[in-house]
């Protein structure tokens, strides 16, 4: 394959920083503009290729995310008029009519108004089947494909494109309105909003390096939706448990590679690395969640966290207290996520044979293609002796893992006899 030439390097690096940081951005604006979310879709991805093409010939343009809103926005018209359709004509043109009206300083300039959220509720929508909730938010707000979906849901990527096609019908035919909805209409569809961005966060997670990673970026979206939809509902017991959640992990990201950007499990991390002023935001945050008296999955999932944090000033981690939290999180929640790190909470207790049933009883189709199921059976088969069946199932979590220090951690746990 050629080497890029450094134009089409360059091109190439600010159209994936562009999807990087202004994708939901910007399919919130199109759709809120011409209340078509597949419309959105195709105008902006028709967008993202015109600039590989134009960006290497004519240059990086000064505001990137401005150069794609313009292109989707020409791309929309286009559409319109090969539709031959006049209603859709006018409602796809009026807002590039409206720019003539705004300062050519402003017009140019960002996108000030950023409607992530807005999308969100529409996704979230009760015209929506609410198992299409999440798969719709990932896609139409953070550009994940069905693959990326099912792996984050632990679902075959056929079932999650039927449903996101028919999702999208849905919306095309229901003229639900893009807004952020009333007061009690949000609280109904809250629980949604949470799901998709637990599922957002979840995916950035197990990329451990910087910014710059794509999906490293996704921990950050989340973090700055979470932040977004807590001014929205600042009552929410749960809202408030999600971030101090995304918090307390995001305390110890730095510490989850040594300085050869080895990999180094919770238990072995140096804690003097933890980011404390994360850990005291999420610690009052799981305050104000606690005072409401309304407990969830995700304030429990919080306390959890709290209970490693707390090793930062205790030098020791209470596992019977996680032990406790996760047999109460088993009544609010049956996610895989939680029943496992319940499993890999039990062999720390020495409760081996406890873990290896719970791990065992789990749905193979569900965990089949799941890393971290395989990684905690891979130490329960250890703990129990079985060398042979230990090294298969660390090798499976290997292959399964994605980040590459992860991987070679495993690999190394599978050559240990």
């Amino acid at each position: 394959m050629a080497t890029p030439e450094p134009s089409e390097t360059d091109a190439r690096a600010a159209a994936e920083w562009a999807a990087r940081t202004c994708y939901g951005k910007l399919m919130a604006q199109l759709t809120a503009q011409y209340s078509d979310v597949t419309l959105a879709e195709d105008v902006l991805a028709d967008a993202f290729a015109s600039a590989l093409t134009t960006w290497p010939e004519r240059g990086v343009p000064e505001n990137p995310e401005a150069w794609l809103m313009k292109a989707a926005a020409r791309k929309a018209v286009d559409a319109a008029r090969r539709a031959d359709t006049a209603a859709r004509h006018a409602r796809a043109a009026r807002p590039l009519m409206m720019t003539a009206d705004i300062a050519p300083s402003e017009r140019d300039g960002p996108l000030n108004r950023d409607r992530r959220l807005e999308l969100m509720f529409l996704c979230a929508h009760p015209a929506i089947p609410a198992p299409a909730h999440t798969a719709l938010m990932l896609q139409t707000v953070l550009g994940f494909t069905a693959e990326d979906i099912a792996a984050a849901t632990l679902e075959s990527p056929a079932a999650v494109g039927q449903r996101l096609t028919r999702a999208k019908r849905l919306l095309a035919k229901g003229r639900i309105p893009f807004a952020i909805p009333p007061d009690h209409i949000r609280q109904e569809r809250i629980a949604a909003v949470l799901r998709a961005i637990y599922a957002a966060y979840t995916s950035g997670w197990e990329n451990i390096a910087g910014g710059a990673d794509p999906e490293t970026g996704l921990a950050t979206e989340a973090e700055w939706l979470m932040r977004c939809l807590i001014r929205q509902v600042p009552d929410n017991a749960e809202a408030k448990g999600l971030l101090a959640l995304i918090l307390y992990c995001e305390s110890r990201r730095k510490a989850r590679q040594d300085s050869a950007e080895r990999y180094i499990p919770l238990t072995d991390q140096d804690t003097a690395l933890w980011d404390e002023p994360r850990i005291a935001e999420a610690t009052a945050l799981l305050t104000e969640a606690g005072k409401m008296q309304v407990p969830g999955r995700f304030q429990l999932e919080a306390a959890i966290q709290a209970v490693h944090a707390a090793r930062r000033q205790t030098g020791r981690t209470d596992w019977s207290m996680i032990c406790k939290l996760y047999e109460t999180l088993q009544a609010f929640t049956d996610s895989m996520g939680a029943r496992i790190g319940y499993a890999a909470t039990l062999l720390q207790l020495g409760k081996v044979d406890e873990a290896t049933d719970l791990l065992n009883e789990m749905p193979h189709k569900r965990i089949s293609q799941h890393a971290p199921f395989w990684a905690v059976r891979g130490h329960a088969m250890k703990t129990a002796g079985d060398r042979d069946e230990a090294c298969e199932n660390f090798r499976h979590a290997a292959n399964l893992t994605r980040n590459t220090a992860t991987r070679d951690w495993l690999l190394a746990q599978a050559s240990k006899r």
